[in-house]
């Protein structure tokens, strides 16, 4: 199939966030590290995948993360959609979302957290990924990490091993892993 006719798919995993005794989880916000690395994925995307959508997990450090996201996109950002489905979901209930998405997106961002994102790109990559950034995401999947797929369906087709991970990107502000 031509790549014109390709859904991209982008998880992201928020970016770097604090501990701090007696927040709650949800409401933890990113570190110094994560306002840092946050605009650094942004601008990759910003060079490489823009999102015509961009779902986002309700946690403030998803929040956060996004806000940085679009920053970089700049006026091509679009508006984010805050899920609080995405917030601690699991790999089917994230592909739940992901499945109700219009046909008309042809790029998404999901902005979630671990397991599911990386649980999720694993049950989704196809044998045609690119081998060596599925090993690099199946054995680290860091803060602010991305992974992009590719595949043919409806989003509401998207199921189980038929989506090409083409790329997984770290970027940090101190250095650069792949992408």
């Amino acid at each position: 199939m031509a790549s014109s006719h390709l859904k991209r798919l982008m998880l992201l995993r928020h970016a770097k966030a604090e501990w701090s005794e007696g927040v709650p989880d949800h409401e933890r916000s990113l570190s110094s590290r994560g306002h840092l690395d946050a605009p650094l994925i942004g601008r990759w995307m910003a060079d490489n995948a823009l999102p015509d959508l961009i779902l986002c997990s309700s946690a403030l450090r998803a929040r956060q993360t996004c806000t940085w996201v679009c920053k970089e996109l700049g006026d091509k950002a679009p508006t984010p959609k805050l899920e609080d489905g995405l917030y601690a979901a699991r790999p089917g209930e994230i592909l739940a979302l992901i499945n109700q998405v219009p046909p008309t997106v042809t790029s998404l961002l999901v902005i979630a957290h671990l397991p599911g994102v990386q649980e999720l790109a694993m049950r989704l990559a196809s044998v045609e990924s690119n081998e060596e950034a599925v090993v690099d995401l199946a054995t680290d999947y860091p803060t602010a990490g991305l992974t992009v797929l590719q595949h043919p369906h409806e989003w509401a087709e998207l199921d189980g091993r038929d989506a090409a991970v083409t790329d997984f990107v770290v970027r940090r502000a101190s250095a650069s892993r792949r992408g």
